[in-house]
């Protein structure tokens, strides 16, 4: 008698735990659930988008600065512009100057 009744309880609790698991896996199965769930994960992954991209704003800064450090470009800006190196011709103006009459210029960008 108390094996029957030790296998009816067994059985019994086996069923509670299995309906309550159907039951639970069947609500995060539904709809609402998945559509819950898929727009919490779409925040999950848009905050970890902006912390990498803050992450790796922060790191470009830091490894600008370390390269302007290692050329020297840390200074302060320069107050004055320096010299031009090359005379701007104008159609308008007329004649080139004396020392590029003789210089042919050749744009490297175009397709020859």
């Amino acid at each position: 008698m108390f094996r029957r009744t030790f296998w009816f309880t067994a059985g019994a609790a086996a069923g509670v735990w299995t309906t309550t698991k159907v039951n639970r896996k069947l609500r995060q199965l539904s709809p609402e659930s998945l559509a819950v769930q898929a727009a919490n994960k779409a925040v999950e992954a848009g905050h970890r988008l902006k912390d990498f991209a803050l992450d790796v704003r922060a790191n470009m800064a830091d490894r600008e600065a370390e390269l302007g450090d290692a050329l020297g470009l840390t200074g302060p800006a320069a107050a004055e512009l320096p010299e031009r190196r090359f005379t701007i011709l104008d159609e308008r103006a007329g004649a080139a100057p004396k020392h590029l009459e003789n210089t042919h210029y050749t744009n490297r960008n175009e397709d020859h």
